[in-house]
């Protein structure tokens, strides 16, 4: 009887073991959709991204462009614009919560789209991603997986909380 449940305690930890390390490391067969164009976004309705204070630039999502793809990508548009007022750039992104890295797919700049000609996922703690650490981080990520849904995403990111995950 020991004997046997010392198996099945063993096999359990195995067990947990390899989903963390898939979680961690993400599926080795994991292959990502193609993703669509860059959607319309409003620069007049933006949610915040909260922002250390030192930073320059404020950052902003449009709700309507998240979307979350069958691959588990969440895909969006963010916008960057000086604190003092003046123009913006957007980026179309898209963000892993299984492995923390992000893809530019697109930059909009003077009134269009500039597509990125082979984008490549990097990791969030690039130091050019502070921003997209900080909005897997308030919103579009729950710990190493997309939130439930656009809506629970939309909710989170306009009213951060910090959780225990």
């Amino acid at each position: 009887m020991f004997r046997a449940s010392r198996t099945i305690l063993l096999a359990c930890a195995l067990g947990a073991a390899g989903l963390a390390q898939a979680q961690v490391f993400g599926d080795a067969d994991w292959k990502e959709t193609e993703a669509p164009p860059a959607p319309a976004f409003d620069p007049n309705k933006l949610i915040p991204v909260d922002m250390p204070q030192y930073m320059t630039l404020k950052f902003g999502i449009d709700p309507s462009t998240i979307k979350v793809t069958g691959d588990g990508v969440v895909r969006y548009v963010v916008v960057a614009s000086h604190r003092e007022g003046g123009g913006f750039n957007a980026f179309y992104e898209g963000l892993r919560c299984a492995t923390d890295e992000y893809k530019t797919y697109a930059r909009f700049t003077n009134g269009t789209w500039d597509v990125t000609p082979a984008p490549e996922w990097k990791r969030l703690n690039d130091r050019n991603s502070v921003y997209t650490k900080a909005l897997a981080r308030q919103g579009l990520c729950r710990g190493s997986a997309p939130r439930a849904s656009v809506g629970e995403m939309v909710r989170f990111l306009k009213a951060p909380i910090r959780e225990v995950e």
